[in-house]
């Protein structure tokens, strides 16, 4: 039998001789969107990270060879705000049947996983979902037991009563007052010291983040609106309790006053931002917060409408808001406030992300370098992840992906993903034999 450091330094031979190195061949690389792009490249990949990036097509002794010569490679895109167990065009009141278990919700979770990575998307960041269903899907990728992109989770959001995150919502008041009494909405919290309590529940319980529900949403069937749910004092103390854990706040919010109420209390990001005015703008910009206009999940709405899977009061949210599709990105962008790209998946397909760059060209405004710019390192910023994703300088992870034509110019190269690898594994991809 080998002695303990004997069976150490084995293993560390062992682990050592069987470490993949990667030569990815580019026909055009992007290192990092807002430099002008490479021409013929070979990106080295070396456990897991990048090591080096040589110009023309080389092949060192022993490397795994990805020819993607006809193809651009660039850095993988980031996510932030997805829900990984939650499917598109599933009717609002499913939620309430035996099916969508929070056992089950993992291996949807699981499943949309492997969707967005397929799409080009080497980060997410799930916004609203099964604390322990998005926790286990986190965990499961992260370990390799499955493929998928870097998770990171929010775990339940914190709503008010009635509000957007509460599942008693719009039900009769005997089923809510089931749901209740069992505490099925541990999220649910009235009161600073309450909702502080929450945040450090969720905190122990392990997520990366904080999601608050700011104002009213589209999908719910409650009757409440758009604008701010919280009050200005319970927004304040879910920041300063979260950021006091080290965890961001990213806050939904539609309305234009709910906005700015949840920007002035300190929220790192606001997810959609829909009616956001100059106000909130300037708010954002001088604050440094972040704007994720989750512009699929209008045209995910939009297929929706009048095919009885949305309840009615969600209807008449849903249209208040296509006459500004588009334009609150338009107007944070002018104004100079971050942007980090999001999509709200799965209110459209998790496999249909990858539009959101289009859109936030078409609907929003921005340059396609800008939009790619937001795409890959503006969720990065947001999360704090930049030293280790976004680019593809030697000494960050190997997230990365290979495109059809060149996105640069092209906002929908990006929906044409021939290759994916994440943290130097690769993406098993649909059809590949």
């Amino acid at each position: 039998m080998l002695k303990p450091f004997v069976a150490v330094a084995a293993l560390l031979v062992s682990t050592a001789a069987s470490a993949e190195t990667y030569a990815i061949q580019a026909g055009r690389l992007i290192v990092d969107a807002a430099q002008p792009e490479r021409g013929q490249s070979t990106v080295i990949v070396e456990n897991g990270r990048i090591s080096s990036i040589e110009s023309g097509f080389v092949a060192p002794p022993g490397a795994i060879v990805v020819d993607e010569r006809s193809r651009t490679v660039m850095p993988g895109m980031t996510d932030v705000h997805v829900h990984l167990t939650q499917t598109a065009g599933t009717p609002w009141y499913m939620g309430f049947t035996q099916k969508y278990s929070d056992p089950y919700a993992t291996t949807l979770g699981l499943t949309h996983a492997l969707e967005m990575a397929q799409g080009g998307f080497t980060t997410v960041r799930d916004l609203g979902g099964p604390t322990s269903a998005v926790i286990a899907v986190r965990d499961a990728v992260t370990e390799g037991r499955f493929p998928g992109p870097r998770v990171k989770v929010a775990g339940a959001p914190l709503s008010i009563a009635g509000g957007h995150a509460d599942s008693a919502t719009g039900l009769p008041p005997e089923l809510a007052e089931a749901v209740n009494e069992a505490h099925l909405n541990p999220s649910v919290c009235t009161g600073a010291d309450e909702c502080q309590k929450v945040v450090r529940e969720l905190a122990a319980a392990g997520v990366d983040a904080i999601k608050i529900m700011a104002t009213g949403g589209v999908l719910d069937p409650g009757t409440r609106g758009l604008e701010q749910h919280f009050t200005d004092q319970e927004m304040k103390a879910i920041c300063d309790m979260a950021h006091f854990m080290g965890l961001k706040v990213a806050a939904h919010a539609h309305g234009a006053a709910g906005i700015d109420a949840a920007v002035r209390a300190g929220v790192d990001s606001i997810e959609h931002g829909t009616f956001i005015d100059a106000q909130g703008v300037k708010d954002m910009k001088a604050r440094g917060t972040y704007y994720v206009a989750t512009l699929m999940a209008f045209s995910g709405v939009q297929r929706l409408l009048g095919t009885g899977k949305l309840a009615p009061a969600s209807e008449a949210k849903a249209q208040q808001t296509f006459s500004v599709w588009g334009k609150g990105l338009n107007m944070a962008y002018r104004g100079g406030v971050n942007i980090a790209l999001g999509t709200d998946s799965a209110v459209a397909p998790h496999s249909q992300a990858n539009q959101e760059v289009a859109l936030m060209v078409t609907k929003g405004g921005m340059t396609p370098r800008d939009a790619l710019i937001a795409a890959t390192k503006g969720g990065p910023a947001l999360m704090g992840l930049s030293s280790e994703t976004g680019t593809l300088d030697p000494g960050k992870s190997a997230d990365l992906i290979a495109v059809d034509d060149d996105p640069l110019s092209d906002p929908e190269a990006v929906q044409h993903v021939a290759y994916v690898m994440v943290q130097g594994k690769p993406i098993p991809m649909k059809g590949a034999q």
